[in-house]
């Protein structure tokens, strides 16, 4: 399968601990495909709701498009994600019996077209930062005392 990944939120692997992954198609323009094409996406402090039996995604930004005129895009509007209704209740259900957060992950495009990696996420606490950050570092050492 031919992903080429445009973006990916390295704050929610950071901030959140990830359960579980959808792929999700996301609703677009002309110029906000051609501003994705050029890279120029931030998903950084983004996450989605489920409105109405819909996925919204609110929080991105993508960048107007340079040779966009008077039809450009707004850069911060709210964006439907499709997945199925099946995936959407499944989700729904989580989100309120347990408490998970709906976070994007990353986005990419396969066949030519957009997609966006969304994640069911509970937040860390600081200790449990603390752990991630010394368990990686203890990788690291490990790693290069097998490589001398």
């Amino acid at each position: 399968m031919g992903r080429k990944i445009i973006t990916t939120n390295r704050k929610a692997f950071h901030d959140f601990t990830i359960f579980e992954k959808y792929t999700a198609g996301i609703v677009l323009t002309g110029t906000e495909i051609k501003s994705i094409r050029r890279n120029a996406v931030n998903l950084k402090d983004s996450f989605a709701k489920i409105e109405d039996g819909e996925v919204f995604l609110y929080g991105s930004y993508i960048s107007p498009y340079e040779q966009g005129n008077r039809y450009n895009h707004k850069p911060d509007r709210v964006r439907k994600l499709l997945l199925t209704k099946k995936e959407i209740l499944k989700i729904h259900t989580k989100v309120k019996k347990d408490g998970y957060s709906i976070i994007p992950l990353e986005m990419f495009f396969v066949q030519g077209l957009a997609k966006l990696e969304i994640g069911l996420a509970k937040g860390k606490k600081l200790y449990d930062k603390r752990e991630a950050i010394t368990k990686k570092t203890q990788e690291r050492d490990i790693a290069r005392q097998i490589k001398r």
